[in-house]
Parts: structure tokens; sequence; C-alpha cells
């Protein structure tokens, strides 16, 4: 009961600091610049205690909360103009210099140590960067103007869809989804969470009467959030049952580690993103 009651007080505290932060382009930044670095502080952790595994925790973090800065930079157009790409120099020095490094730190297995301080910045640093791309989005007339729809959407239908699924497979799961990384996960539940997305979706594009997407459109985001958000936390469990580990860390009470609160995300952004940018080119 009281591990209950602190999950639950976690979870509003958590929902209520990531949808106030939607109502400020400066507030997002911040918050998910904070959120990149210490996802990469703990998974770098995670993985410098696997023999033979040494990667610059320190660098990698400061390196992936800069690109972070660097993409909300390019996105925002904050100064307008210019050689804006300028901005992800610094970073790019940065990946060299770890590459370099190996050539001289003498390290047992320099080859794991590259694959893990990269995945550092294409599983963590990447994703959480590209909601700067859902959150500026530029208007017919040139002008970039700050979005607190479409990312906000994405983390709705990811609650949705955890919820839906907790639910649906809660009563009625018998098949299981993915026995191998995620035991307690069914078919049942990850449909039933669906059909929430998809409820969902319908109740935005409702509630926004056209605005931004059409019915249609808003139903194909949310079954691709709900779909590539499902994999995302799948690869979290692949990941921590190749480490040997329950939670990533303990930094939210009762919700484990920053990787164990946003897996979803980090594969549900880009497939997003993905899917935004195929809807302009028809």
């Amino acid at each position: 009961m009281k591990n209950l009651i602190v999950r639950t007080i976690t979870g509003v505290f958590f929902v209520a600091a990531l949808v106030t932060c939607f109502l400020r382009p400066e507030a997002m930044v911040l918050l998910f610049a904070l959120i990149t670095g210490l996802t990469i502080w703990e998974y770098c952790g995670l993985v410098n205690q696997r023999e033979a595994v040494t990667v610059n925790r320190f660098i990698c973090t400061v390196a992936g909360v800069y690109f972070f800065f660097a993409v909300a930079y390019f996105c925002s157009d904050v100064y307008g103009g210019g050689a804006k790409s300028m901005v992800f120099i610094p970073y790019l020095v940065t990946i060299i210099y770890l590459l370099v490094t190996e050539l001289y730190s003498k390290q047992p297995d320099p080859i794991n140590n590259w694959a893990y301080t990269m995945l550092s910045q294409m599983y963590i640093a990447l994703p959480f960067s590209l909601i700067n791309v859902l959150a500026f989005t530029s208007t017919p007339d040139g002008r970039v103007m700050f979005n607190t729809i479409l990312p906000l959407s994405v983390f709705i239908f990811l609650w949705t869809n955890d919820t839906g699924a907790y639910c649906v497979g809660s009563l009625l799961g018998r098949h299981k989804l993915f026995p191998r990384i995620s035991p307690g996960k069914s078919w049942e539940g990850s449909i039933g969470g669906a059909l929430f997305v998809l409820a969902a979706a319908w109740a935005i594009s409702y509630f926004l009467d056209g605005a931004i997407l059409t019915t249609i459109q808003w139903l194909g985001l949310g079954l691709v959030v709900a779909v590539f958000g499902t994999w995302g936390d799948l690869v979290e469990s692949l990941f921590k049952r190749t480490l040997g580990i329950k939670d990533s860390g303990n930094i939210l009470p009762g919700h484990g580690g920053m990787l164990d609160r946003f897996d979803s995300s980090l594969i549900a952004i880009p497939a997003a993103v993905v899917y935004l940018y195929t809807l302009t080119l028809f």
C-alpha cells in the first residue's frame, strides 16, 4: 500500500511537470535537457558496470545535453538567419574526441567502449532532441511557432497506451507478446492499449476541430506512438535483461530510473517525427 501511494504521488508530480513544461518553450527545453542529462548519466553508470567496459560518463552526458540544446536552437530559430548549423561543430569535435581517446587509453575492449559511447547519443540524446522538431513548427509564411499540442499529444498517447495495456492485460491477457524479453506483456493488453490510444486521438481531433491534423492523421499518429512505444518498452527491457538488472535506477520513487520512465518515448518520438514528415510529402 505504501509503495502504491509513493508511486501515485511521484506519477502525479511527473505528469504535472511534463504537462506544465509544454506551456512555455523555455521550460520545455530546460526540462528535457535535464531529462536528457540524467538519463545519459544513468545509462553510462549501468554500462560501466559491465566487465571491460569504460565509457566517459561526464563527457557523454555533457555531449548529449549540448546536442539537445543545439537542436533546440536550430529548430526554434531564436535569432533567425546566419549559419545556424555551426552550432553542431562543438558536438562533432566532442564525438571525434571520444573516438580518438580510445587510441591512447589502452582499454582491453575499445570497440565495446566505442559502441556503448555512441549508443548513449543515438539511443538517448538523439530521440530526446527530436522533441524540438515536434515543438517548433514552421508556418506557411516562414515563421517558427512553438507547438504545444504535438509533443504533448505524444506523451498523452504513451500514457494512455500504458494505462490501457495494463488494464486490458490484467483482465483479459492470455497470450504472451514477447515472453523472452517481457513475460508480463500480452497481445490482448497491447491491442487494448492501442484501442485506448485511438480513442484518445479521436478525442483530441474532436476537441481541436480539425486543427493541426485531420482526424485520420491523428488516428495514424496515435497508432504509430502506440506501436513504437511498445517496442521502446521492449528495447529497454532487453537492455536491462542483458545487464541483469530489474530497474535502471531509483531516482523516481516507485517508478525506477529515468530509462524506466522514458523507455517508450525513446522510440516513439523518432517514429512520430518520421510519420509527421511523411505526411508533408503527400
